[in-house]
């Protein structure tokens, strides 16, 4: 499956923030949206890059209670791995797992953002084909029998 298409049921909606919230206010969007990661962008921007639950802990293991009122460009993570709309989960699998890390922002062809793909969704959508290969495969061998 490619990317285009599990945005295509997932749907393309992006959280974002912008790079002078703060620390504490990224948390929070974290925790309301339920999601492990946003992308650091000004409103409609480019991407400017990614700040995860480890940046997060990155910045209070190195200053404390106090990083919480730090902005969001000082932590973040720049380098950031995006993919196309036609990458395959495989390739995603590959990625995420290379790298080590569990959020690809997607972009168009364009090169504008246009999703966000999780390691929750690659896995979600692997298990989907996986019971789906199994019971083709029932239906397959009860049709031989």
């Amino acid at each position: 499956m490619q990317v285009r298409h599990l945005l295509k049921d997932k749907g393309g909606s992006v959280v974002g923030i912008a790079p002078a919230a703060s620390l504490a206010d990224a948390a929070k969007l974290l925790t309301e949206k339920r999601i492990g990661a946003v992308v650091v962008r000004e409103v409609d921007g480019p991407l400017l890059g990614i700040l995860s639950e480890r940046d997060l802990v990155k910045a209070l293991a190195a200053h404390g209670a106090g990083a919480l009122e730090q902005a969001v460009d000082r932590h973040l993570t720049r380098d950031v791995v995006t993919c196309g709309l036609g990458h395959t989960m495989e390739d995603l699998m590959n990625m995420m797992t290379r790298g080590r890390f569990r959020h690809v922002p997607v972009l168009d062809d364009d090169g504008r953002l246009c999703g966000v793909i999780s390691i929750g969704d690659v896995v979600k959508n692997r298990i989907a084909e996986t019971v789906r290969e199994a019971e083709d495969l029932r239906v397959y061998i009860s049709a031989t029998a």
